[in-house]
């Protein structure tokens, strides 16, 4: 997106250099992009604004009452806090009607994102291709040291390390757990299955080092769905949804009040609109401008993308799905075999009590297919998952 930068990068590219960023990252076992994203000015003060109107909306006195229907009964957990301790907003980088660039939301969770692995990309990228110096992947003056700290303040806070875990469902297993390995040597905290948690009364213990030590923090990374899909693999874990003297590092409930949940809340230049199904006032006559998408289903599973009228007949419950306006991705990311389109993930960090979260990093992702994902890009090169650099 910036011409002569991805002139300069594109003509220096090897393949060489790319089997060495792969061995940095621990060849993930998902597809990492052969290039960084590199955002031009303009585009990046219109995220970091399309940001700042997404977190706004989250930050309307009423947002608690508004959202109490989005958590499932059977997944909700008590002693929830004022506010998610990390928030994520996808957007989609298209074309506006004057031809330049513009972020579209996509996507927002209140969930934690490949926090530490994302610092290890950009490091990756910065060792083995040339990225100009004055390009940043961090917001608001962080850099690699003050980065981690702040993370380290969120998650660990005042309590002994071996005291705060890393929890996941099989997180060996995970996709994502480059990013585990990865917080864990950072943050020197252990990685912990569900399974694997020792409940007695309102405690909770794992062994560490084979001595079983008290949990004070869970940094959560469990969707909770899992809980049921791996259920015999895990035994009983219903002590997670009994009062615990311990801290959510972000508690369970905000995946779902962040969510798509929030969509028809947010109102901005950058916010395609969106309505609760069950709430539309009518159907609009170009549905092919819309996507039908389930509010109960995550990484694009259930998503529709040519709506039909049957399809919205055949909606059985429609308080659970809404229906957005159809983003329209721009290919602006120039390859050697072709363009690609690309999405951008805002990731931020809010320290307890603080009045409002903090930008921090972000996460990339490039297509050559309908929507993004691995799924959608099978044998496609110059795609998957990287990260971005700002123009100062």
């Amino acid at each position: 997106m910036v011409p002569a930068i991805r002139l300069k990068y594109n003509n220096s590219f090897s393949t060489e250099k790319y089997q060495q960023l792969l061995v940095q990252l621990g060849n993930p076992p998902f597809r990492v992009a052969e290039t960084p994203v590199f955002v031009p000015k303009a585009l990046g003060e219109k995220l970091v604004q399309a940001g700042e109107d997404v977190i706004n909306a989250i930050l309307q006195p009423d947002f608690k009452a508004r959202t109490a229907k989005s958590i499932p009964k059977h997944f909700a957990v008590p002693d929830e806090n004022a506010h998610s301790h990390f928030i994520i907003a996808d957007f989609g980088i298209c074309l506006d009607e004057n031809g330049e660039l513009t972020p579209k939301l996509i996507e927002l969770q209140g969930f934690p994102s490949l926090f530490a692995f994302q610092e290890l990309m950009a490091q990756g990228f910065r060792n083995h291709f040339d990225i100009p110096a004055d390009y940043t992947n961090f917001f608001n003056g962080f850099d690699n040291n003050t980065y981690f700290d702040f993370l380290r303040d969120i998650i660990i806070g005042p309590c002994a390390r071996e005291q705060v875990i890393l929890l996941e469902v099989l997180p060996h297993q995970q996709k994502t757990k480059p990013d585990f390995y990865y917080t864990a040597e950072k943050l020197g905290i252990s990685i912990v299955c569900v399974s694997e948690l020792i409940p007695e009364g309102k405690q909770l213990f794992y062994l560490h080092n084979g001595i079983k030590t008290p949990v004070k923090r869970i940094y959560n990374r469990v969707i909770f769905e899992d809980l049921d899909t791996y259920k015999t693999q895990l035994g009983n874990t219903s002590f997670l949804f009994h009062e615990l003297d311990v801290e959510w590092i972000p508690h369970p409930n905000w995946f779902y009040r962040i969510s798509k949940y929030t969509l028809p809340m947010i109102h901005s230049p950058y916010a395609p609109k969106a309505w609760f199904l069950h709430e539309l006032p009518v159907v609009p006559k170009d549905l092919d401008q819309y996507v039908l998408k389930p509010l109960f289903s995550f990484a694009g599973t259930g998503v529709k993308i040519d709506v039909t009228p049957a399809d919205i007949d055949q909606v059985k419950d429609p308080e659970n799905w809404i229906l957005q306006q159809k983003v329209h991705y721009a290919p602006v990311v120039h390859t050697p075999d072709g363009n690609a389109i690309c999405e951008i993930r805002l990731m931020y960090g809010w320290p307890e009590g603080a009045p409002r979260p903090v930008l921090m990093h972000n996460l990339a992702r490039l297509s050559k297919g309908k929507m993004i994902g691995v799924g959608f890009n099978s044998g496609q090169t110059w795609v998957g998952g990287t990260c971005a650099f700002f123009e100062p």
